[in-house]
């Protein structure tokens, strides 16, 4: 049995607890409370009732290191309600007297998981319109990249030390990413482009297709999963949306470059701000190493946890990636463009 299909009981007394007004269920009305779907982080319920549709998210895990993390979720989908691609949140509960987990309940939006081929103008539309949300720097909950590729670099050395540091790992492919790791701390001085001419906005930062909603009869998209968003530069969104090692992540394709143009255009066209369209490209190819880096580096500490000491939920599909992206020649694939040339150049802003 997995630990969705153990906690079943437990959510379902829950569920039976919980004010029906609350819920906008009516009273009377039974919830019928079944499995949805399993990540590694968070265990997702269904709650179908005659009334309304809903999604209990229960909490297993971080991959922000906080202890809030189900509030911070909640809280950040209260600031995205009126860019109408999210779920609307409706309660959060952090107290674990009942279950000892963070709890979330948001609308359920009914649809399938974006497709490469047919839903990239659809991702650019959603992508757009949450990052031009309106919000007060100071007046929010996120973290703030106030150092981007700092941060990522960090978070990412912090992450290969746990593959480096592994009895499991591979010799050469030690190497190849200690001198990836290496070539990106001398590039992080790159980053001072996003910090002389920032355009913060809410980003997501884990844009993959099965994090999309798409209706495609109606042509319309949702993005749903915010586990680990922040404050910074739409470019993280957009650059991961494109890296190979989000598209490959549950499918079989790898954007190329007319796809990846295409695609930016698109967004483009949905973005009210003018300096932000003339400067989109150089945000994002300065971008894209360190977020194909902090790819490969959460593939590596997970590929070693996974076989080890991993306490979230091991997901079957999950490990079947990690094993192809833990291949040297994919690594070299994704990074030799860059350490083979010089520091890029960062242009005025």
């Amino acid at each position: 049995m997995s630990l969705m299909h153990d906690l079943l009981p437990a959510v379902q007394k829950y569920v039976a607890a919980l004010d029906r007004a609350q819920l906008q269920v009516k009273r009377g009305d039974r919830i019928a409370v079944s499995p949805l779907a399993q990540g590694e982080y968070n265990l997702n319920y269904l709650l179908d009732s005659p009334t309304v549709k809903l999604v209990l998210r229960v909490n297993v895990g971080t991959q922000i290191n906080r202890q809030d993390q189900i509030r911070y979720e909640y809280r950040t989908l209260q600031l995205l309600q009126s860019s109408g691609v999210t779920p609307r949140p409706v309660l959060v509960d952090d107290s674990r007297r009942q279950l000892d987990h963070g709890i979330l309940v948001m609308a359920f939006v009914p649809g399938e998981p974006l497709d490469y081929h047919r839903d990239r103008e659809a991702a650019a539309r959603v992508l757009a319109r949450i990052h031009q949300i309106p919000v007060a720097p100071g007046a929010n909950h996120l973290i703030h990249e106030e150092a981007p590729l700092t941060l990522i670099t960090t978070e990412c050395t912090r992450l290969l030390n746990a593959y480096f540091d592994s009895d499991l790992a591979n010799a050469d492919i030690r190497a190849y990413l200690r001198d990836v790791l290496q070539w990106a701390r001398q590039c992080c001085r790159a980053e001072k482009f996003y910090q002389q001419d920032p355009w913060p906005a809410i980003i997501n930062t884990e844009v993959n297709s099965g994090n999309f909603i798409v209706q495609p009869g109606r042509k319309r998209a949702w993005l749903v999963d915010w586990e680990m968003p922040r404050w910074g530069d739409p470019s993280q969104d957009l650059a991961h949306f494109c890296s190979p090692l989000t598209t490959l992540w549950k499918t079989s394709y790898r954007m190329n470059e007319a796809d990846k143009k295409a695609f930016l255009a698109n967004y483009r066209r949905h973005i009210s701000d003018r300096h932000l369209k003339n400067t989109l490209f150089e945000r994002i190819r300065l971008r894209d190493p360190f977020v194909y880096l902090r790819g490969i580096a959460w593939s590596a500490m997970a590929w070693a946890a996974y076989q080890t000491t991993f306490d979230g939920v091991k997901n079957p599909d999950t490990w079947a990636t990690l094993q192809r992206y833990m291949d040297l020649d994919f690594i070299r694939s994704l990074f030799d463009p860059f350490i083979r040339g010089k520091v890029p150049s960062v242009p005025n802003p």
